[in-house]
């Protein structure tokens, strides 16, 4: 069988802390309705982090967030494309501290999005490196 190269993407841990603990922001996928955090592609022109802030918006609707050049760490993941083929993927993984967060965003009728503690985000996805990120942060 033939070994196909990782494609990359980029992923924003969008996140927020208060007096009751940290929460972090997690979308449905639009393909499949399983929970995720917000990612994408690498965007010409624009470093990962800032890629990673670009998909916060579009699938989060995080409208003002902050976040830095180095990723928090990575996950792998088999995406499947529309030939059905399973496409190997290493996501990077930004954290984002969320500064304003807008109601009306471009996915906004198509994904749902909620907050919830680093570890009950750990249970909602299926990717088992992303559980251990969640877990840990």
């Amino acid at each position: 069988m033939v070994q196909r190269p990782r494609r990359l993407q980029v992923a924003a841990l969008c996140y927020r802390d208060s007096d009751k603990g940290r929460k972090v922001l997690v979308v449905t996928s639009r393909g499949t309705g399983r929970w995720i955090i917000p990612k994408g592609w690498p965007m010409r022109g624009k470093g990962s982090a800032e890629a990673a802030l670009v998909e916060a918006w579009e699938e989060a609707g995080v409208r003002r967030g902050e976040t830095q050049k180095d990723p928090l760490g990575q996950y792998r993941y088999f995406k499947t494309k529309s030939m059905g083929w399973p496409q190997p993927v290493e996501t990077l993984v930004f954290p984002v501290k969320v500064k304003e967060l807008a109601d009306e965003f471009p996915e906004a009728h198509e994904r749902n999005r909620k907050w919830v503690s680093p570890e009950e985000a750990a249970n909602l996805v299926h990717e088992p490196e992303l559980k251990e990120l969640l877990r840990a942060f």
